[in-house]
């Protein structure tokens, strides 16, 4: 039997795509556009098979878009940018641009390996200048428009990568890169003022009906919104006090103390007299200065000689500490304590053994007798022990608290965000350069447009620590725009999220020169139908982008909000991981399994430690290159089975075993096709008047299938699909076994052409290489690419009768099977011609009879 050569048909068909511009992308008015993108990948050395899994996801929507009538943009690029270039330079002494390049051209190879149907011409890597010199000019209208600013700050510090990390970076007290442990410093740096855009970005939220829920709501718990009150608490003998903002005013009579953090202002002051003070806000500063990390971290505090006196009673004076806990960038740098309705609160308390007095008790709870054991309550309940307070719910108690503070002119009711601008300096070289000059005359300048891009010098070295840019001795060092004295370059780059902020837009019109892209062609393709990723980027890429875009409207650049209308974010790809004997990781191909079912290297036969599937990683070295795949089993088999074997929004696990099943598919798609073309009818022959009866159940599988597909790809349940088209070469299959000799049964060989195309056309968006081989093969001339998805005959797709279920009293007694849309009294008469429900009546008529139609009868006796 002949077997599909998927080595020679690959390559064919991807050369042919690419001389015929296939997927070359132009606006066209008289068509509807869908605008479907993959975030692009880190330029880092090869794909894996998360890769291979991510963009054929959106290849799969692409192709079956462009099928559907659509006018589709699917383009690729390389968020080429980062530090792993440099720290590259410096173990492998290679340049981090020439590394950047390489690995590009590489990763680009084997994507094209995949039959992407990919618009290459718009191919764009952001480290190159004609891209970052739009992005500086960009930065300079924001700068002007009051949306980039700098200021001295607390900022996360990595040590290892020697650079600063916004706190979205920062996990579990970690970088989000490297691992280490986060230091807090002083630095000046720059910030773009996100939360200018708090509230558009939170009620934006409500119209993005096509992303995944829980990516709505990690975004909506990242902003923060709450609802408060400012409270000041003057301080015992001195004319200053305390501004705290709290979202429980309602437990202000719980205070047992107050806290501010290790950089407040009052804290510097108390420290330059008290070697302690200044000793613990040495120590605070070893810890980042995110949420997550502080959260994670013991409390700890210093007590200072300052008393706060409580904004309701003259005579309560609360402890004033400096708390580890306390950020001078949440709220005001100052809390109160509450400890019986906060657990941090009350760790806090027992360990220094401070007051712990409930002040809210839980419905079921006793006022008299209700206390706090080693967990503090959070829930609802009545206010006790808070004097004019008491008796109230929790709403009602914090809108009396407010009034009350208001009209003792010692607060007001207030709104705080969680979400803190974003610090997007980098102390790194391989970065798009902040078009920035320092000036002692004149201050902070822009570099004019006319004089970018910034370029990156070529001549940097990465023998010492820091940042290349601060340690080069002359790229810094330039004349002031304004004033021309010698003035400094700002040496700081900027965090590759900014890179990723509107590259979407920038595939519009990736050759625009004189603007970052052109609002025409921005505005025909934008936003972005159907983006594809992972939920991973919820916070730090999604959010930065939605407030890029909003940024951008405000300086006239496009008139657009939302960039993506549509997310999906797809699971991840996981194996199983090795060690040796040392603890070392080892590649999946460094191993084997014995016959004893014990596994070892192949190198040299030592034991091997296997670990639980996890994510595929280079760190782990749990990934499978996808060239060897591809070389033994063919692109469409790897795709096919990176669509097959669970959901796509769900993890899937690489086995062996699952891609091998997807090439033997390949091959019987092939035998099974290719072996009876001789006996087809040509191509575009009319429906036969006199289709045999036989072959009905053939045809209405075959339109029944296409409806399937359909659906399933709109609403991305490809596993779905793949398992209808498994069912659907069932049944042909069983059609060709059952009339062999198809000549001999009126219409069969037409309704198996019907069937043969339709799956062709089908498993296109899946496989498409051996669709178009297929294709060709059952004796077109136009390509399959450039050919309409098949539409389903809606008469075939609903049956002609129904099988109905009948029960007596509710119990199931027997089924019928009836025409379709059958009258009720044909239904009735039929249900009570069952011996089972006469025997269930013992000859009495039924009392009642209710029809459901087309699925069920059921008799009341």
């Amino acid at each position: 039997m002949s077997r599909y050569n998927f080595k020679e048909t690959e390559g064919a068909w991807q050369a042919l795509w690419a001389e015929r511009r296939c997927f070359a992308a132009q606006e066209d008015a008289g068509r509807p556009k869908y605008y479907v993108l993959e975030m692009f990948p880190y330029p880092s050395g090869r794909i894996h098979m998360g890769h291979v899994r991510n963009y054929t996801l959106g290849d799969v929507v692409a192709r079956y878009k462009r099928a559907k009538g659509f006018n589709v943009l699917h383009p690729m690029g390389w968020d080429a940018f980062g530090l792993p270039a440099e720290n590259a330079a410096m173990e492998k002494k290679i340049h981090p641009a020439k590394w950047t390049h390489d690995n590009i051209a590489t990763m680009r190879a084997q994507l094209k390996s995949m039959g992407l149907s990919l618009d290459w011409e718009r191919e764009l890597a952001t480290c190159n200048p004609d891209y970052y010199r739009q992005q500086q000019a960009m930065f300079v209208d924001l700068f002007e428009a009051g949306l980039v600013y700098r200021k001295e700050a607390s900022v996360n510090w990595d040590p290892v990568d020697q650079t600063v990390l916004a706190n979205e970076q920062v996990i579990d007290g970690r970088g989000w890169r490297t691992g280490a442990i986060v230091e807090r410093r002083k630095l000046s740096q720059w910030f773009f003022k996100i939360t200018a855009y708090s509230d558009e970005l939170l009620a934006g939220l409500q119209g993005l009906d096509r992303w995944p829920a829980k990516v709505r709501l990690m975004q909506e718990n990242w902003i923060g919104r709450s609802e408060g009150a400012r409270a000041f608490f003057k301080l015992a003998g001195r004319k200053d006090g305390l501004e705290i903002f709290t979202t429980r005013p309602d437990t202000l009579f719980g205070a047992s103390f107050a806290a501010i953090a290790a950089d407040h202002p009052l804290a510097a002051e108390l420290a330059a007299t008290d070697p302690g003070l200044a000793t613990f806000i040495e120590e605070c500063r070893k810890t980042a200065i995110s949420a997550e990390a502080i959260e994670t971290a013991e409390k700890k505090g210093y007590r200072t000689r300052l008393e706060a006196i409580h904004p309701f009673d003259p005579s309560w004076k609360l402890p004033v500490y400096v708390a580890n806990f306390v950020l001078m960038e949440y709220g005001t740098g100052a809390i109160f304590g509450c400890p019986a309705h906060d657990q941090r609160d009350l760790d806090f308390a027992r360990k220094y053994g401070l007051p712990v007095t409930p002040v809210v008790c839980p419905p079921a709870e006793d006022p008299k007798s209700f206390a706090i054991g080693d967990t503090a309550y959070l829930g609802d309940g009545r206010a006790i022990n808070s004097r004019f307070l008491d008796g109230l719910d929790v709403t009602a108690a914090k809108r009396a608290a407010i009034q009350r503070l208001a009209e003792l002119g010692a607060g007001e009711g207030t709104v705080h965000y969680r979400l803190r601008d974003w610090l997007v300096s980098r102390q790194r070289y391989w970065g798009c350069p902040i078009p920035m000059v320092h000036c002692d005359g004149c201050g902070i300048i822009p570099v004019p447009k006319e004089a970018l891009p910034v370029a990156l010098p070529d001549d940097v070295t990465f023998d010492r620590p820091g940042n290349p840019l601060e340690h080069h001795p002359t790229w810094k060092n330039v004349p002031c725009p304004r004033c021309g004295k010698a003035a400094r370059r700002e040496t700081d780059t900027l965090d590759t999220f900014v890179d990723s902020s509107w590259y979407y837009i920038r595939f519009c019109s990736p050759t625009s020169g004189e603007r970052p892209f052109e609002r025409a062609a921005a505005e025909y393709w934008m936003p972005v139908d159907q983006y594809v990723g992972g939920v991973e980027h919820a916070i730090l890429h999604l959010l930065y982008s939605r407030f890029f875009t909003r940024a951008l409207k405000k300086i006239g650049l496009i008139g657009l909000d939302e960039p993506f209308a549509g997310l999906f974010t797809q699971g991840m790809v996981c194996h199983e991981t090795y060690r040796n004997g040392a603890g070392d990781w080892l590649l999946p191909e460094e191993v084997m399994r014995s016959a004893d079912g014990n596994w070892a290297r192949i190198e040299d036969g030592g034991p091997v430690e296997v670990g639980r599937s996890e994510k595929m990683s280079k760190s782990k070295k749990n990934v499978i290159d996808p060239n060897p795949i591809i070389a033994t089993y063919g692109a469409d088999t790897a795709r096919w089975f990176m669509l097959s074997d669970s959901p796509p929004d769900r993890d899937l696990e690489w086995t062996t075993a699952g891609v091998e099943g997807a090439g033997k598919f390949a091959q019987r798609l092939w035998r099974l096709i290719t072996e009876r073309l001789s006996a087809l009818p040509a191509p575009g022959t009319p429906t036969p008047a006199n289709i045999d009866a036989r072959c009905e159940p053939l045809r209405r599988t075959t339109h029944k299938t296409i409806a399937g597909v359909t659906d399933d790809i709109e609403t991305f349940h490809f596993n779905k699909a793949v398992a209808r088209l498994y069912e659907f070469v069932n049944v042909i299959t069983e059609f060709v076994g059952t009339n062999g000799a198809l000549q001999t049964v009126p219409g069969s060989a037409w309704a198996l052409r019907e069937a043969f195309e339709a799956l062709a056309r089908l498993i296109g968006p899946m496989m498409p290489h051996l669709a178009e081989e297929l294709w060709q093969r059952l004796g077109h001339t136009q390509l399959l690419v450039e050919t309409p998805w098949p539409d389903a005959d809606r008469r075939l797709t609903v049956d002609d009768s129904v099988t109905i279920a009948v029960q007596v009293n509710g119990k199931l007694r027997a089924t019928i099977e009836l025409p379709r849309d059958a009258a009720q009294a044909v239904a009735e008469s039929a249900a009570l011609a069952e011996d089972a429900v006469q025997r269930a009546l013992a000859g009495k008529p039924p009392r009642k009879v209710i029809i459901v139609p087309n699925r069920i009868v059921n008799v009341v006796a």
